[in-house]
């Protein structure tokens, strides 16, 4: 069976799309499998990567040629955004591939690159059949629309079940995450490398650094009133994430309220990650709503207590490795980080607990196990478990 992974932000977007991606053909890559990695920017770095042409959505010539695009044009093809330009300049070169490698199973998180693929094959022009991995929140309707749906929670999958639109073929499997190389540990190089105190107490957020969804704006403001109620508790946020449209501006309301107490990061590089997660003493997520997000199951891994807002999906992700709050209500963050950062014991309790969640449920293996099972039923249009 040969398999493919796309994404055509990989090489130049950091999201939980990209990791996604990368992850999951470099385990595939260590079992000996052929899989191809197809990315829409960067270098080849590695022996089963191409990187594929396309418009990417960070040019200014993508947005400047999107501008050109009749609105007629854009409805018809659902071209949205920059970032469905993007999709739908990689899918051409990536369909080429696809029948030319002859690819068994396409598996992306990319919607509008599944789309492509999937009327690519109603065309007769691949026999390639298209995983999507829901991981950017689609409607029910659009979901609907696909044969092969993975998933990232049994909330999601039961969610799809009550709208009339998931289909035996469907399945539930969760992200996963290497939980040798995101492992409890202390790394003063990085403190030192931000200016931090080594005997500070630190809170990380890792999100793309934007208001919308990931609500970094509320963070910052939650932030300071735990400064206000205790201004002798010697903490530091740090918060590290993708570049958005309203990253500076947040930047400069971050360093205008809370001064040399924050810190901000852009563009992490992936190997510097299992670091900066072990820098931290407890972790934050304070969007109301996620798919499965990586850095709450590389934070828990690495032993992090995390507060997010109560939901079932992080909920369910949590366990019983931190605390689930109500994120929309003025002062409760603040009141929770208070309380934790001044409980060593209680940290630490919790941090025996997202270890061994991640561990127990999250880890690499058993994770790819079962989409290794998956796409074998994929591949012989068997229905899934789940």
């Amino acid at each position: 069976m040969n398999i493919a992974i796309a994404s055509s932000g990989l090489g130049h977007v950091t999201r939980g799309i990209e990791i996604w991606a990368a992850e999951l053909a470099s385990a595939l890559n260590a079992r000996g499998l052929p899989v191809s990695l197809f990315k829409g920017g960067g270098e080849v770095q590695l022996p089963y990567e191409t990187v594929l042409p396309c418009f990417r959505r960070d040019d200014a010539r993508t947005r400047r040629l999107f501008g050109y695009v009749p609105t007629g044009l854009t409805w018809r093809w659902g071209l949205g955004s920059v970032y469905d330009f993007e999709q739908l300049s990689f899918s051409l070169p990536l369909i080429r591939e696809l029948r030319r490698r002859s690819i068994d199973v396409l598996h992306v998180q990319d919607v509008g690159i599944a789309r492509s693929a999937v009327q690519a094959r109603a065309l007769g022009l691949i026999s390639t059949r298209t995983i999507l991995a829901h991981g950017t929140e689609e409607s029910p309707e659009l979901l609907g629309r696909f044969d092969y749906v993975q998933q990232l929670s049994p909330w999601h999958l039961e969610e799809s079940k009550r709208a009339g639109v998931a289909k035996p073929t469907w399945t539930a499997i969760p992200n996963f995450v290497d939980v040798q190389r995101f492992a409890p540990g202390t790394s003063r190089s990085m403190r030192d490398n931000l200016g931090i105190p080594p005997d500070a107490l630190v809170v990380l957020s890792v999100a793309a650094i934007k208001r919308h969804h990931k609500r970094i704006d509320w963070l910052l403001d939650e932030f300071q009133r735990l400064r206000q109620a205790d201004d002798q508790l010697p903490v530091w946020l740090v918060v590290a994430g993708g570049f958005e449209a309203d990253t500076q501006d947040l930047i400069t309301l971050g360093k205008t309220a809370l001064g040399d107490r924050v810190r901000f990061l852009v563009r992490v590089p992936s190997r510097e990650m299992p670091d900066l997660y072990r820098t931290a003493d407890l972790f934050v997520l304070t969007s109301l709503n996620e798919m499965m997000p990586i850095a709450l199951l590389e934070a828990l891994a690495t032993g992090l207590p995390a507060l997010t807002h109560r939901f079932p999906v992080a909920d369910w992700m949590r366990g019983e490795g931190g605390k689930g709050i109500d994120m929309a209500n003025r002062g409760e963050l603040a009141a929770a980080m208070g309380a934790l950062l001044r409980s060593t014991g209680e940290r630490q309790r919790l941090a025996e607990a997202a270890r061994r969640q991640a561990v127990e449920h999250f880890g690499t293996e058993q994770v790819v196990d079962e989409i290794l099972k998956y796409y074998q039923r994929v591949s012989g249009d068997l229905p899934a478990q789940g």
